[in-house]
Parts: structure tokens; C-alpha cells; sequence
């Protein structure tokens, strides 16, 4: 159906095709809007693998004192992970950096920008059932199998 309205468009000859499809992307978040702002702190998703911590900085800069913009990275590829965090000195710039940059486009990615939340307490996992301890303090595993070649 979006691609039949963008042909309709391109044949009609509209020159506002980026609009309609920012406008498409708020929409998409407009749920992101009704939380208010406790910390200066913010989430922002939707990154490309290219965006680094200085593309991020200077995005977000123009909106208030940055205290940090840090993109998370994957340690084992060394590749962004496609979201990160910005803190700010004051939750009012916070809140006008999430208002100017939600649902826009930075290195070519439509972001999304939220309230960050704390992390959440990983729940310990129960140790394996299928592992014994023996008094000595190795662990055995039960599991036998042949892997000849």
C-alpha cells in the first residue's frame, strides 16, 4: 500500500516525498513523546553501524551542553550495536534534544530518541543440571559422547 501511495506521488509529480516519510516515521513513535523526562540521560535507537561516539556528539550538540554521547559497541565484531546515549547538563535540554531529533535521519539511519531507563538486575541463572561437582571441586559433565574421526 506505501508503495502504490509513493508511485501515486512520483506520477502526480509531489516534490515533498521526504516530508511524507519523516512524517511517517513520527508517527511510528508518537508514543515516545508521552513520557516525560526525569533524567537528562536519553536512549537513542535506530543508529548505523557507522555512526561513532563524535557523529553522535555533534548531532545532538546543537541542542544543549553535552555532558556525554556514547555509542555501545559490540565486543566481539567492534561494530556499533545501532543505539547509544546522550547525557545532557539539564533535563529542559533533554528534553528539547529528544523533541528536534526524534524520528530524524543521522548518517543516513532514521533515529529514535526516548527517556534512557536503568538497567535492569540480570536474574541469576540456576546452575546446570547436567553438570556434578565432584569433592574436589572439578565439575564433570554427564554428557558422553564420541567424536571419532
Amino acid at each position: 500500500m506505501a508503495f502504490a501511495s509513493a508511485f501515486r506521488r512520483i506520477l502526480s509529480g509531489s516534490t515533498t516525498p521526504s516530508l511524507n516519510i519523516r512524517s511517517q516515521f513520527a508517527a511510528i513513535r508518537l508514543n515516545s513523546t508521552l513520557a516525560t523526562l526525569t533524567s537528562p540521560k536519553l536512549f537513542v535507537s535506530g543508529l548505523s553501524r557507522n555512526t561513532t561516539d563524535e557523529n553522535l556528539y555533534k548531532a545532538f550538540a546543537p541542542f544543549g551542553r553535552l555532558l556525554e554521547a556514547k555509542v555501545i559497541i559490540d565486543r566481539g565484531s567492534g561494530r556499533s550495536k545501532g543505539f547509544g546515549f546522550v547525557t545532557y547538563e539539564t533535563v529542559e535540554e533533554a528534553e528539547k534534544a529528544r523533541e528536534g531529533m526524534n524520528a530524524k535521519f543521522l548518517d543516513g539511519w532514521v533515529i529514535f530518541v526516548d527517556p534512557a531507563r536503568p538497567r535492569e538486575a540480570q536474574p541469576r541463572q540456576p546452575p546446570r543440571q547436567d553438570m556434578q561437582s565432584t569433592e574436589t571441586g572439578f565439575t564433570t559433565n554427564k554428557t558422553v559422547g564420541w567424536s571419532g574421526f
